[in-house]
């Protein structure tokens, strides 16, 4: 009698095609040492009742459920949305499923986000966030499951990642805006994030002083990474008396540009923006940002390849991946 309840299990194809519950196991796994006539009748019995093998339950015997889990920080921003497409694609290549997990910029509930992947038991992690905190450090060092960070900074190199040099396209980015500008805001994330307010914010002073230019902690402006906060910040930006800003986000740049535009400036004859990270985001914008360039998909990508290594224990060529940059000038520079 089939079992009643809508959920398909080996027990069922086995008794169905009147073989043992290993036969089904050796043929959904394609091992070989199955007769033909015996594996065609268990792939007629397969296909009739629709059986779907439960990738938990295979994984619980071979300690891999061929699963990966990609935690992102806010599944909205199309800077994190374009890295995770180059993730899928190469998962899909090497046959990995993936399990999205988003953790609202929250350091709670990114613990909270981990911890749960971890109890799924899946192969691996991809890590993405503004800042490596403490507690995060501290679940990934007590796992044995691997980890390697996409667009992500660790300033201690314990863990592999994929990243641009974030320094020096600030460094560059600034050295575009001085060719007009004396006093240059960064307006950034939050400066606890070490993207921002250690590498970044690092680059942009580097910029300043390589250009003959004087820091001025009254250009330094801090943001979440909200449209609405870029643009709640124009005011106070034009009140520093900047004529121009390096961006740190793409979300914020577009709020800064249409606050400075609504309050009647020129973009970018009266102020140049610089954004950095020339998501799709910087499209949208009239004019369009101009914008630090980095391919985001491959950084997506290269981790999920990294990864995959890791996974099959084959030895990393580079644990810390530094792809190129450039600036892409568009409508908010002169």
């Amino acid at each position: 009698m089939m079992n009643t309840d809508d959920t398909v299990t080996i027990y069922d194809v086995a008794r169905e095609a009147g073989v043992s519950m290993a036969t089904v196991s050796r043929v959904v796994n394609g091992n070989k040492n199955v007769k033909e006539n015996t594996r065609k009748k268990v792939l007629e019995v397969i296909d009739r009742l629709d059986y779907r093998p439960n990738a938990v339950a295979r994984g619980l015997a071979s300690k891999k459920t061929t699963t990966v889990g990609v935690v992102i920080p806010n599944i909205a921003n199309a800077y994190f949305a374009t890295l995770a497409k180059g993730i899928d694609d190469i998962a899909d290549m090497y046959k990995y499923n993936i399990v999205l997990a988003n953790s609202d910029e929250s350091d709670e509930k990114e613990i909270n986000v981990v911890n749960t992947l971890f109890s799924k038991q899946v192969d691996g992690i991809i890590f993405m966030g503004y800042h490596l905190t403490d507690k995060i450090r501290a679940e990934f060092s007590r796992s044995r499951t691997p980890i390697v960070l996409a667009g992500t900074v660790d300033l201690e190199k314990q863990l592999p990642s994929v990243n641009i040099d974030y320094a020096v396209a600030s460094a560059d980015a600034v050295k575009l805006l001085a060719k007009n500008n004396k006093k240059i805001a960064f307006v950034s994330g939050p400066l606890v994030d070490d993207i921002n307010g250690k590498v970044r914010f690092s680059g942009y002073k580097d910029g300043l002083q390589a250009n003959g230019l004087e820091f001025s902690e009254g250009l330094v402006f801090e943001s979440k990474y909200k449209y609405e906060e870029g643009y709640a910040l124009a005011e106070r930006v034009l009140n520093a008396g900047a004529t121009a800003a390096l961006v740190a986000e793409d979300e914020i740049a577009a709020g800064l540009l249409n606050g400075i535009s609504d309050r009647g400036i020129k973009v970018p004859e009266e102020f140049e923006i610089i954004t950095s990270d020339d998501s799709l985001v910087t499209k949208y914008t009239r004019p369009n940002l101009t914008s630090v360039s980095q391919p985001l998909y491959d950084i997506g990508a290269i981790a999920m390849r990294m990864l995959t290594k890791i996974m099959h224990k084959e030895d990393l060529d580079n644990r810390e991946v530094i792809l190129n940059h450039g600036i892409k000038e568009r409508g908010t520079t002169k």
